[in-house]
């Protein structure tokens, strides 16, 4: 069957979503991420095996035709950063503002240099040819985190709130400021065809995006605010909130401003100061009850696309090789832009027992290193990158994913008994 149409795509999608997560939901009782990201990679891998060339075109021109990085990075990003911002308490985020801009600033640089310098020296002993720019692009590209799939489980044993806003709180800012981090290494790399890119240049590019998109935010979450304490129609409303997620992410990118800090910004302004003194209680429900399945059914659909990826990925030895290198430098990296910032704080506030270790294993990868990944110039280092990718997320997923439980009723065993 040949796939020619976005709606055709898309009716393939959300049938194979809606299929895994029925297998999930009645036979393996996974939290959702997980068990679709599981049936769709088991299945896929099936049909590799069974399917030859003709099953790899015919995924080649599914995820073509969805256009998988701008799917993700232009749409689904824009909706799941809104929904999770939309029900964080913004006086938890405040009360640990100082180590969250730290863990999303100070720790994804350091994730960054880390997992780039890295990836460079050991794929060098590989003999695997990795430029310099393009292991730093790595290091960006995989360092933000996605707890969407961790979360669920660590509210299932009870981890403590303190906790739950450091990982919230940092996913949601990194995200961002990965993508702004992401977007300047890549302005580097093709230069835009003026040559060298000098300092200031880059500093601008990065206020421009940073400060830019929050400021946009700020913008668009109070005029939302106005609009929806003027009257009181849930569906209005709704639609409202839709209007900036969408609407707000579109004109970010005209601004060459951050889109994803940007929804960010405006999804806490709506979520705390909007629900709380510009909307009735029925349509607090309504609002509460759209996102939260609007966040469940897109993350289900995001896992499957990432099952679904396997079939075109270009493998090679050397890319294996380097994919199964890439996880403990990630987790090293990782484990080092936790430790610093949790330790400038560390005198001043008292963490919970296992703080360090529980977000470290929790800091799941997901679909937006995958998109980012994509989003590179084709050519021999894009591919090698988006195996490495592939195979930090899959472990993430599906390794730290199910035994990141264990670690969080451990943190919650120490702090009982504290």
């Amino acid at each position: 069957m040949r796939i020619v149409s976005v709606f055709e795509a898309a009716a393939i999608l959300v049938t194979a979503t809606a299929l895994f997560a029925f297998v999930n939901a009645r036979y393996l009782k996974l939290p959702t991420p997980i068990g679709v990201t599981l049936a769709a990679l088991v299945l896929s891998l099936g049909l590799v095996v069974l399917g030859g060339p003709a099953t790899a075109t015919w995924a080649d021109e599914l995820l073509t035709v969805l256009d998988f990085d701008e799917l993700v990075l232009r749409g689904l990003l824009s909706f799941l950063l809104f929904a999770g911002a939309l029900f964080v308490d913004l006086s938890d985020l405040l009360r640990h503002r100082g180590p969250i801009l730290a863990l999303a600033t100070i720790g994804l640089v350091l994730s960054t240099l880390i997992v780039g310098g890295l990836s460079y020296v050991v794929g060098g002993w590989l003999g695997v040819e990795l430029p310099f720019a393009y292991a730093l692009l790595f290091g960006a590209l995989i360092s933000p985190t996605d707890p969407i799939a961790v979360l669920a489980i660590l509210k299932r044993v009870g981890v403590g709130k303190d906790t739950e806003a450091l990982i919230t709180g940092e996913s949601l800012f990194n995200d961002g400021v990965a993508v702004v981090v992401f977007t300047v290494l890549l302005s580097l790399v093709a230069g835009d065809g003026h040559g060298a890119v000098g300092v200031g240049e880059i500093a601008l590019l990065f206020v421009q995006e940073a400060l830019g998109g929050v400021a946009f935010g700020m913008l668009l979450g109070f005029a939302a605010y106005r609009l929806l304490g003027q009257i009181d129609d849930y569906t209005t409303e709704i639609l409202i909130t839709l209007a900036v997620v969408t609407g707000g992410y579109a004109a970010a990118s005209w601004l060459h401003t951050s889109g994803p800090l940007a929804v960010v910004v405006a999804g806490l302004f709506i979520g705390n100061r909007g629900r709380l003194l510009a909307m009735s209680a029925r349509t607090r429900a309504h609002l509460d009850s759209f996102w939260e399945l609007v966040d469940e059914v897109i993350n289900a659909i995001l896992f499957v696309l990432i099952g679904i990826e396997v079939l075109v990925l270009k493998f090679t030895v050397l890319a294996v090789e380097a994919a199964i290198v890439a996880v403990p430098l990630v987790l090293l990296a990782r484990l080092v832009s936790v430790s610093v910032p949790i330790s400038l704080f560390r005198f001043r506030r008292d963490f919970a027992p296992y703080t360090t270790r529980l977000m470290v294993w929790g800091g799941l990868r997901g679909g937006i290193s995958i998109a980012l990944a994509l989003a590179l110039p084709a050519g021999p280092a894009r591919d090698l990158i988006l195996t490495m990718t592939y195979g930090v997320v899959v472990f993430s997923i599906l390794v730290q994913g199910l035994t990141v439980g264990r670690l969080a009723r451990r943190s919650q065993a120490a702090a009982a008994g504290r």
